[in-house]
């Protein structure tokens, strides 16, 4: 028996495709022998005329059928035995095409509904029914599906009219005409990543004011992160060590990276990667945005919640922003130093000051916290699933689960995919959600109607694909971009927060300078950005997990691929893979991978070339030009420029800050993003430290 065809066909209709091949579907050759789902086609008397002998005792016909699963439907064409049926290939490509031709990619759009008329649950079950179902279960599930759409429609609106952005940011190349002193030196928008920043300025000494649309500290996703790179809070001083121990919900042991494989070739199969040492930390995010919130407040700032930004008016002296309080529908203006653009991918700045091509790519996410429900042996607690996937490519996505134990019996489950940023296919979040509850039993066995669920988590996680440290605006006279608005990511799991986090004391120490000195022009906020060469080489990985809009490829390909890789780095020790993960790879160790994959798989080069085009090739080799020019540069300065650095500081910062700002920038993009030794990469739980060192007091 021999598999000659597979194919995704991009709905949910299973009956309907099935029906389609036992009815319309005309091979043009042979007998149809329909079956339960789909049909058997048998050689007739005049297709044997030539006499042509059969070598083995077995029918000579082929088998075509259908199944579903992730809400999809395939098909795949067996051939019983070795010899070739009858005008085999011509049947395939008829199939081939006409199942294309009735089945095509179908982006549907979320209807326009008017909410002064009925419910968001009402107007949107017809479209969504299991979406409304769950939603309505959870305890603010009205707000949070109102706040979903909202946020895929806004979203849409910024995809389909890349030219003409709507303007929120106006600059006047004059003083403003109320000389009044700036109220607040830093004014923030977006009280998500935004808190966190706000709460390390204000502590700093700076007036900070935080503006934030919901009601602050609630939060549509949860934050898992590593206990290395939390260290920074703690560096900077936002935070203490037992602090920071009250806002971890849970530390689990191990987390399973595994792709679905069961269509690949046996040579591009994979292990499980364990990785635990990456996000196994899951921090209670409501109870964190509120201790950063308390922190900033303590330290003197203010936080405007359920109020939304307008515009913004930028003179030479100041920013004065205009605001609408929602509850009361007041609008009023205030004005700062500096406004800091926190607001996420649907962020209007980010969309303007890069002529509405904010992002390349964006990974369109939803999921829930789950609270309990799931029977005791479906998951063990102390482990999580950093990326997995338990099907192949669908209606032209290629989904992917992440789970993240919480506190008790909490699950925190995410579903994306890797998308491109396409007028015609935007990336939908309602018929994520729709797919969500729909599978979520295939993914992880559970009865959906027993699960207690607390809150939905949802998004748009943007991608943008670097060429150089300048290649997109980050900054504007008197306003930066941090966060997801100014695309600070993950290329493999999209981690803004982790990002951030990252970056926060480079960030920080920046803006300070910045600050102190007033340069606040664009060409100094610019330098103040998180660009890491090594993060933008590998953005080829997510253009490689993209299904281009419009196009069909073999469903098992991009498990292909992420096999191909994961089953790399599952071979190598295990500080190789935390690095990667955690955008710490080294010139050296990229190459090294790179040249491994092509020879386990040949295929791979031709696939990123089928998927990425020449262009995004071209662009990419610009990249790793790049990388390998600051591999250099930091291979020269390794070892004393920072040291000199320290050493000038004194003399240097008083008389040229311009030029202190943009050495220390320069050493950043250096030290940041280095990989870390192997002693470095374990769990550093203090109470598991505590107990081995009393292991070795004892011994």
């Amino acid at each position: 028996m021999k598999e000659l065809l597979y194919l995704e066909v991009p709905t949910s209709e299973t009956q309907s495709v099935c029906s389609w091949l036992q009815a319309d579907f005309q091979p043009g050759i042979g007998e149809k022998i329909i079956t339960p789902d789909g049909f058997r086609l048998r050689v007739t008397a005049e297709t044997t005329k030539a006499e042509v002998a059969i070598s083995e005792n077995l029918p000579r016909e082929l088998s075509i059928f259908v199944w579903s699963v992730q809400r999809t439907t395939y098909v795949k064409v067996f051939r019983w035995g070795n010899q070739p049926f009858p005008q085999e290939g011509q049947i395939l490509q008829r199939l081939t095409t006409d199942i294309r031709n009735s089945f095509p990619y179908k982006y549907p759009e979320p209807p326009a509904i008017d909410l002064s008329q009925q419910s968001i649950f009402a107007a949107l079950a017809p479209y969504y029914p299991q979406t409304v179902k769950y939603f309505q279960k959870m305890p603010n599930g009205e707000y949070d599906l109102t706040r979903a759409y909202w946020w895929e429609q806004r979203w849409r609106e910024g995809v389909r009219n890349p030219q003409k952005p709507r303007q929120v940011v106006f600059s006047h190349n004059r003083e403003d005409k109320s000389p009044s002193s700036p109220t607040y030196d830093i004014i923030y928008i977006g009280g998500a990543l935004g808190a966190i920043h706000a709460a390390v300025m204000a502590k700093l000494g700076y007036k900070v004011l935080l503006i934030e649309r919901m009601p602050f500290g609630r939060m549509n996703r949860e934050w898992n992160i590593s206990r290395d790179e939390l260290q920074s809070l703690i560096n900077l001083g936002l935070v203490t060590s037992s602090e920071l121990e009250t806002v971890i919900a849970r530390e689990y042991k191990d987390g399973f990276n595994k792709f679905f494989d069961a269509n690949n070739p046996v040579k591009l199969r994979s292990p499980v990667l364990h990785t635990p040492t990456v996000l196994n930390i899951a921090l209670d995010s409501d109870r964190w945005l509120q201790m950063c919130g308390q922190k900033l407040r303590a330290a003197g700032g203010e936080i405007w919640d359920e109020t939304e930004f307008l515009g913004a008016d930028i003179y030479i002296s100041q920013v004065e922003l205009n605001v609408k309080h929602l509850p009361s529908q007041t609008q009023k203006r205030v004005t700062g130093r500096l406004l800091v653009d926190a607001m996420g991918t649907a962020s209007p700045i980010a969309w303007q000051l890069n002529g509405g091509r904010a992002f390349d790519s964006v990974c369109p996410t939803v999921g829930a916290v789950i609270d309990k429900g799931f029977a005791p042996q479906v998951w063990d607690s102390q482990y999580g699933d950093v990326l997995y996937s338990h099907g192949d490519i669908s209606r032209g996505r290629q989904l992917i689960w992440e789970l993240f134990p919480g506190i008790g019996e909490e699950l925190t489950i995410y579903l994306f995919h890797y998308h491109e940023v396409n007028p015609q296919n935007p990336g939908s979040l309602l018929e994520m959600y729709e797919d969500f509850f729909t599978i979520l039993p295939e993914y992880r066995r559970c009865d959906v109607d027993k699960l207690v669920w607390k809150k939905p988590t949802f998004g748009y996680i943007p991608g943008h694909f670097s060429v150089s440290s300048s290649d997109r605006t980050v900054a504007f006279d008197r306003l930066i971009a941090i966060g997801d608005a100014a695309s600070l990511q993950s290329p493999l799991v999209f981690t803004g927060f982790g990002s951030l986090v990252r970056n926060l004391e480079r960030l920080t120490k920046l803006l300070d300078i910045a600050l102190k000195h007033n340069l606040l022009s664009f060409r100094h906020l610019n330098q103040i950005r998180a660009y890491q060469s090594n993060v933008s080489i590998t953005w080829l990985f997510s253009k490689g997990m993209m299904v281009p809009t419009g196009k069909f490829l073999p469903p098992q390909r991009i498990n292909a691929m992420l096999n191909t890789f994961f089953g790399l780095l599952a071979d190598e020790p295990l500080e190789v893979a935390d690095n990667f993960i955690k955008d710490r790879c080294d010139w050296f160790t990229f190459n090294r991978l790179a040249i491994k994959a092509a020879r386990k798989n040949p295929a791979l080069l031709l696939w990123i070339w089928e998927l990425a085009g020449p262009k995004d090739l071209l662009r990419w080799v610009s990249n790793y030009l790049n990388f390998g020019r600051y591999a250099l540069v930091s291979a020269l300065l390794n070892g004393w420029f920072e040291h000199f650095l320290n050493q000038i500081e004194p003399w240097l910062e008083p008389r040229y800050p311009a030029l202190w700002l943009r050495l220390l920038a320069i050493n950043y993009a250096i030290i940041t993003g280095k990989p870390r030794s192997p002693n470095q990469v374990t769990n550093t739980n203090p109470q598991e430290t505590m107990q081995n060192s009393e292991a070795q007091i004892l011994n």
